[in-house]
Order: C-alpha cells, then sequence, then structure tokens
C-alpha cells in the first residue's frame, strides 16, 4: 500500500547513535512503514541537505494548564519537540477540589510565575476533579504534541489536606488516603510521581509548598504505589534537603528510574564532579537515578511585582501575597530598604546576593540603562544595587524587568556534562515562568550553539540524548527512534543554521496575559506527530494543527 507521507531526501539520524544514513522515511497511519531509499507516498516532504531525526522529547515541563489554552504547546513545538511531560516539581493540576482551585491557583503563580486570571479563566477547572480525569479531559480536547505527566506531591497534599498541606505533618490516616490517591493517578496513566523540597520554591502567602512541609517517610509512603504498579518515574527536587545517598537507598527500595532537578554548574565551584563521582559510583552498584542538566544558563528576567529569584529572602518572602500598593509602600520605605538591604546584602547572614549577575533588563521610563548592570549603576549614583532596582521599578509601576544570572554559568562545566551517560537534559520549565524566561529552545540551542558551533559531542549523541534516551528511561517504547512500527513523531532542521532564535515578549495568553516566548528558531524544516505534519518548511501547518495529532501517554 502507498504511505500517507515520505519524507524525502535527508540524512536519517535514527535515534540511537548510529551514523546518519541517507534514506527516506514513509508513513502509513500514524507509524513509520518503511525507511529506505527511493520511496514514494500521497505527500511528500522535501529533507534534502537536511537532518532527519525522531521527534524531540522535553522531560521537564509545567504545560498542565496551558495545554487547554494552547494545544499547540508552543515555543516547545517550534524546536523539534514532539512529546513533553508536565506535572514536574509537584505541581499537577489535579487532583483538585472545587473549593481548592482558588489556592492552587495562588500557588502556581508565586511559585511558577503563573498568572493567577489565566488560570482563574484559561482552564477548565469544572472538567474534572481525579487525576484520571485531568487526562481525560486533556484527551477528550486534544494537543498537537504528545502529552504525559506526573501526578504531584503539593496537588495531592493540597487534595487531602486542604490548607492545613502548608502547615504541619500529615497524620497516618492522611498520607493512606494520599497513598490511594496516587495509585489511582498511575492506574489512570500518570507518567509518575514528582515532588519538592527546594528552598526557592514558596506559593501563597510566602509559605514554603506543601511538598516541603513533608518529611521524607511520607515520601517514602507515596512512592509505594508506583513500587506495586512497577512503571513510573519519580521525579524530585532535593534542593540541599535530601542527600544523594537517601536518594539512592530509596530508588533502590522502589524499584523506578529516578531522575533530579537539577544538575546546574556555578563558575568557580567545581561541586559537579563530585556529584558526578557519586552517581556514576551509584550506578556502578545497580542504582538508576538520572540527574538532569542544562545547556542554557538559567537566567530570570524578573520583575519586582513578583521577584522569583529575591524570594527566598525573608523580607521579600513577607511580601508575597500583599497587594500591589502595599509593596509600592513597602518599597518606598526607607527602613523597609535598610531592612531589606540587610538580608541582601548577607548583614542578616546567608550568602550576599550576587550584585555582578544582574543588569537592567527593560524599563519603560529608563530605557538607555538597558543591559546596564545595576551595580554599575550604584557606584553611579551613589546608592546600594537595592535602590537602583527599588527605584527604577517605582518608576515603572512595577513594570521594569531585570536579568539575573542564578546558576549554570560556567561554559567549560556545561560541556563536560552534557555528553554524559546516566544524566537527562532537562530543566527546559516549559510553560513555567512565562514572563521571566524562556528555555524551550533547549534542543535548537543544544543542536545549534553546543553541538555545532562548540562540538561538545557528535550530532548523533546528542539527537540520542534529545530522543531515544528519554523515551526508554519513561518507558515510551514505541517513541524516541526511526524504525520501522515506531510513532511517527519526526523532526527535520538544517544541521548547518538550526539555531534558538531570539525571545521576545507578547500577550497571548487568556486574560491578557504575557510572555516570553521564542517563537522564531532557525533551520528547523519540518514537525510531524503521530504521522500528521504541524509544522512544514518552517512555519505552521493550520490542517496538522487543527488536527490535533498529539494523544496523551498513559504509561
Amino acid at each position: 500500500m502507498s504511505a500517507d507521507l515520505v519524507i524525502r531526501g535527508g540524512t536519517v539520524v535514527d535515534g540511537t547513535g548510529s551514523p546518519g544514513q541517507p534514506a527516506d522515511v514513509a508513513v502509513r497511519d500514524g507509524r513509520i512503514t518503511e525507511v529506505g531509499v527511493g520511496l514514494s507516498g500521497t505527500r511528500v516532504l522535501d529533507a534534502t541537505g537536511q537532518i532527519v531525526s525522531p521527534g524531540f522529547i522535553d522531560i521537564h515541563t509545567h504545560y498542565d494548564a496551558q495545554v487547554f489554552w494552547d494545544p499547540s504547546l508552543t515555543p516547545s513545538s517550534h524546536h523539534g519537540v514532539t512529546t513533553v511531560v508536565a506535572g514536574n516539581c509537584g505541581f499537577s493540576i489535579a487532583p483538585i477540589r472545587p473549593d481548592g482551585v482558588a489556592l492552587m491557583a495562588r500557588t502556581l503563580q508565586h511559585v511558577e510565575d503563573m498568572s493567577f486570571d489565566t488560570l482563574s479563566v484559561g482552564v477548565p477547572w469544572d472538567e474534572f476533579e481525579t487525576f484520571p480525569q485531568y487526562l481525560d479531559a486533556v484527551s477528550g480536547r486534544g494537543c498537537a504534541l504528545n502529552f504525559a505527566c506526573y501526578v504531584g506531591h503539593t496537588a495531592v497534599r493540597l487534595y487531602v489536606m486542604g490548607d492545613d498541606a502548608y502547615e504541619r505533618a500529615a497524620t497516618a490516616e492522611e498520607i493512606t488516603r494520599m497513598q490511594a490517591v496516587v495509585a489511582d493517578a498511575m492506574a489512570g496513566g500518570a507518567a509518575g510521581f514528582a515532588t519538592s523540597a527546594s528552598p526557592t520554591h514558596n506559593g501563597d502567602s510566602g509559605r514554603p509548598v506543601p511538598s516541603r512541609v513533608a518529611d521524607r517517610e511520607e515520601l517514602r509512603a507515596l512512592l509505594q504505589p508506583l513500587r506495586r504498579a512497577g512503571r513510573g518515574v519519580v521525579a524530585l527536587l532535593p534542593g540541599g534537603v535530601f542527600e544523594n545517598d537517601e536518594i539512592f537507598a530509596l530508588q533502590r527500595e522502589i524499584g523506578r528510574p529516578f531522575t533530579w532537578t537539577a544538575l546546574l554548574t556555578v563558575k568557580g565551584y567545581p561541586y559537579h564532579k563530585k556529584v558526578i563521582e557519586e552517581h556514576d559510583a551509584a550506578w556502578a552498584d545497580g542504582v538508576e537515578v538520572w540527574p538532569q542538566v542544562s545547556c542554557r544558563p538559567l537566567v530570570f528576567q524578573m520583575n519586582l511585582s513578583e521577584p522569583f529569584t529575591l524570594n527566598t529572602r525573608p523580607v521579600f518572602a513577607a511580601l508575597m501575597g500583599a497587594s500591589k500598593e502595599d509593596r509600592l509602600a513597602a518599597y518606598r520605605d526607607p527602613a523597609w530598604r535598610d531592612s531589606a538591604w540587610a538580608d541582601v546584602s548577607g548583614k542578616k547572614g546567608g550568602f550576599p546576593l550576587n550584585w555582578a549577575a544582574i543588569s537592567v533588563a527593560e524599563s519603560g521610563s529608563h530605557p538607555d540603562l538597558a543591559d546596564r548592570p545595576v551595580a554599575a549603576l550604584a557606584e553611579e549614583r551613589g546608592c546600594t544595587p537595592l535602590d537602583v532596582m527599588l527605584d527604577i521599578s517605582l518608576d515603572d509601576n512595577l513594570e521594569a524587568r531585570f536579568w539575573s544570572v542564578l546558576a549554570n554559568d560556567d561554559p567549560e562545566a556545561i560541556a563536560w556534562l552534557l555528553p554524559r551517560d546516566n544524566v537527562l537534559l532537562g530543566l527546559a520549565d516549559s510553560g513555567a515562568h512565562v514572563s521571566q524566561l524562556c528555555d524551550a529552545c533547549f534542543s535548537t540551542d543544544l543542536l545549534g550553539n553546543w553541538v555545532r558551533e562548540k562540538g561538545v559531542m557528535p550530532l548523533e549523541r546528542a539527537i540520542h540524548k534529545l530522543t531515544a534516551e528519554p523515551a526508554q528511561v519513561y518507558g515510551l517504547h514505541d517513541r524516541g527512534t526511526i524504525a520501522v512500527g515506531q510513532a511517527a513523531d519526526i523532526c527535520v532542521f538544517d544541521p548547518a543554521t538550526v539555531a534558538p532564535g531570539a525571545l521576545r515578549r507578547i500577550r497571548d495568553f487568556p486574560a491578557d496575559g504575557e510572555r516570553l516566548t521564542a517563537d522564531a528558531p532557525v533551520g528547523m524544516t519540518h514537525l510531524v506527530v503521530n504521522g500528521v505534519p504541524i509544522r512544514v518548511d518552517g512555519a505552521p501547518e493550520a490542517e496538522g494543527l487543527a488536527a490535533r495529532p498529539g494523544t496523551v501517554l498513559r504509561g
């Protein structure tokens, strides 16, 4: 029988790490039917001079809510991604009770920079309560990419305990109920269980998110359903709270793959080598724990209306949940400024903020200050760098934005980490911190900047790490490679030009929500999901996107 689609004339890099081979790829009924030369089909996509690879897998996203108003899952679909894993860090939006929607929205607003108004009107909260019902709602509406999702620790705690989840340890009876909720989610198709102990994760009113209130024994109990089911991935943010040896021991007990976010580099502090040494030794001893690494510097473009990078400091955490008027009043108050400066400069203990890593990004009232370091401006003005940020922000009604480089700022260390065995490419955070960063373009950055320009690994190795490697960890056995019988998730790109393109700020979310996006990559030619082209010749394919060919992956 004739194929529905043939991708003709390219070099197939099949995802296994094997060398590329000139070949056509034929597709029928959403599956790859033939890989060879001279194939014919009803529709032909030209791949001459291009690489034909499996679609990329983004394992660290927060598209849980966005999937409802943006089924194309942009900008991930612009960058060769055909499968996403949502629910990371313990922040799935199900299970959820009707009276818990506002608390969940406030939690996500503070911890993942998701607009409360956007969440309120953009998510069909009345269509689901349990986690399986949530997956049904996503499936019923459809999406352009394949969608998998963890059940989240914070969501499970809030569902069982309500606001008490923020305040106290769970009782034995509550833990039993939470176990049942996790088991129900796994039976309904959850990709696994995600949690966070990270000190950066503060939610409603600046309080530590519910997963941070739990102890190790609660976590251990909630992972038992995965052990019994014999499926699913455990995703952690240890946050310095759990030691590596504790995680290794827990993985041995549960028997499922573990992954954690994130092994980031810090210039001048080569701790990453010790971490890799410990993990490699654990792998040799039969432990399967995958640190996630990133090719992108961790850079936030924050404003002082919701200063994510400062909210770990007590004086700023106390303003989380405050009205804009109260925040403006605090910023104007000299006594508050003195207290805040003592906090961020280390005079109250703890590490001082790295002012050398903070610069002005955008200012409506001071456009001439763009890209100026706040430390240099402070020296010119004879004040503190914090005063500079506060004064510019007040002039802009808190709309001014500042670049803040938090981590992953050592290119040599990144180059050492990226090609390694036993690490996964992760921490794109796609769908989260949408007004502050956009790292959904990690795949094109890897292929252009790190593979072509810096030569950190062969192209075949990079594609393996974007495709077959995560597919194997997540049990996506019919994805991640180009071979007969596999799902036809296929990316076609130009290796000589591929690049992520520029970021830009737009307002296209519900309730006039804004975000940074990377919607103009270079060298991304075609994208096929389950046999349906959704991008052709570098542009959206309206008919394919309307078909929403992605599937909800239920383990």
